[in-house]
């Protein structure tokens, strides 16, 4: 199988990855395990402070040994840590294994992106990311129907087959993902394992350091991050106990989240292609000014979302971050990914801009957990939104400067 293409092995991938699994997981941690906003976000907050840990080093990994090698060791492991989530009820198991789902997680961040950024080249990942996106719409539309069928049934079994789909991924990279674009040291020329990796790891912070819009994205990250924990872990904790589901039709929780799940899809595939066809007609720029107009988009779907009192409102404004989440994470990758000239640290420079969000998720997420179990859920969310100001401010600055400001220069 080490002859497929490697746009054919990433796009498969990503209808694999697709398949909505944190919908089930997230009201299986709510509904079943009964788990307290503070948590909820602490859960989330020790995940990330694994990710902190690890995510440079396992960066360098896949810089020094393989990508390949990185993405099998991290599908693989994220996958059995998610797996045994499903099987056990304890709060603090659960945590534990999060912690252990962020460890595996970090050899896929970087690596995954730096694969086929290296495969296909810079210059031309931005399409191949934006069409990744909308075939996981694909494959989450799929998925979401079969998750949530099962999740009706059992929750627990639901989420054992959503870390079995990583496992899967994780083997089906082991026979068939090639690669061609990374070229490592010669054995004979290393210095030893751990120097190697120190050399590496040195290497990816120089660059950072340097590249001025380099250094701007990964500020961005670390606000970003901030700014996405009271949502990622706290909005199915509000649709269920403040702003309540419909009486009629009577559907379980985990229905109408598959709902807003798929219908965010189907708005997402379309949305992608629009967006595909006006990126590759207008270029770089395009990028960046598009990723401004969703991240400003989702600060006001998220305050709305925040003290939305009625369903209807609170489900347009939950579809509208779903959606314009998805469309930014591609194009802030295709943005980094072309200022990173030096393939050799490609996958170390990714892993700290994720290291970054990791910090501002670790640093943001015991606060915003608070402030839901003293103001309530609704301050949490909206102080969540309002974090995303700085990232905005951040963006606007690499625009205004064109990635060239003296003092910062002078700073590297």
């Amino acid at each position: 199988m080490r002859g497929l293409r490697a746009t054919t092995v990433f796009y498969a991938l990503e209808l694999l990855l697709g398949m909505p699994t944190w919908v089930v997981v997230s009201i299986y941690l709510v509904r079943e395990l009964q788990l307290s906003p503070l948590q909820l976000v602490l859960m989330g907050t020790a995940m990330e402070a694994a990710v902190f840990v690890f995510e440079i080093p396992t960066g360098v990994i896949a810089d020094t040994y393989g990508r390949r090698l990185s993405l099998v060791i991290g599908f693989v492991g994220s996958g059995l840590a998610w797996l045994l989530v499903g099987v056990v009820s304890a709060p603090w198991a659960v945590i534990a294994l999060w912690v252990l789902w962020g460890f595996f997680y970090t050899f896929t961040s970087g690596a995954y992106q730096a694969w086929i950024t290296d495969e296909v080249g810079a210059a031309n990942v931005g399409p191949v990311f934006l069409r990744g996106a909308r075939l996981s719409f694909v494959g989450g539309f799929v998925g979401l129907v079969v998750l949530v069928a099962l999740g009706t049934q059992s929750l627990r079994a639901a989420v054992i087959v959503g870390g079995a789909i990583s496992v899967a991924a994780g083997l089906f990279c082991a026979v068939a993902m090639p690669e061609t674009g990374f070229v490592g040291r010669p054995r004979g020329e290393r210095a030893g394992a751990w120097r190697e990796l120190r050399t590496t790891a040195t290497s990816g912070f120089r660059f950072v350091r340097a590249q001025t819009l380099v250094l701007l994205l990964v500020v961005s990250e670390l606000f970003a991050g901030t700014a996405s924990e009271a949502f990622d872990r706290l909005k199915e904790a509000h649709v269920l106990r403040n702003v309540g589901l419909p009486a009629t039709p009577s559907l379980d929780p985990v229905v109408w989240f598959g709902i807003f799940s798929a219908v965010a899809m189907v708005f997402g595939f379309f949305a992608v292609s629009a967006l595909l066809r006006r990126i590759e007609r207008r270029g770089t720029r395009e990028v960046a000014l598009t990723l401004v107009g969703l991240v400003a988009a989702m600060l006001v779907a998220e305050l709305v979302f925040a003290f939305a009192g009625i369903f209807a409102l609170a489900a347009a404004a939950l579809l509208a971050v779903f959606v314009t989440r998805a469309l930014a994470d591609p194009l802030y990758l295709t943005w980094l990914n072309q200022q990173i000239t030096d393939s050799s640290v490609r996958a170390t420079v990714i892993s700290i801009s994720g290291q970054a969000n990791a910090i501002g998720q670790a640093a943001g997420g015991p606060l915003l957990g608070a402030t839901g179990n003293v103001f309530g859920i609704p301050a949490a969310l909206a102080g969540g939104a309002l974090l995303l100001l700085p990232t905005l401010a951040v963006y606007g600055r690499a625009l205004r400067y064109g990635g060239v400001e003296p003092e910062l220069a002078a700073a590297s």
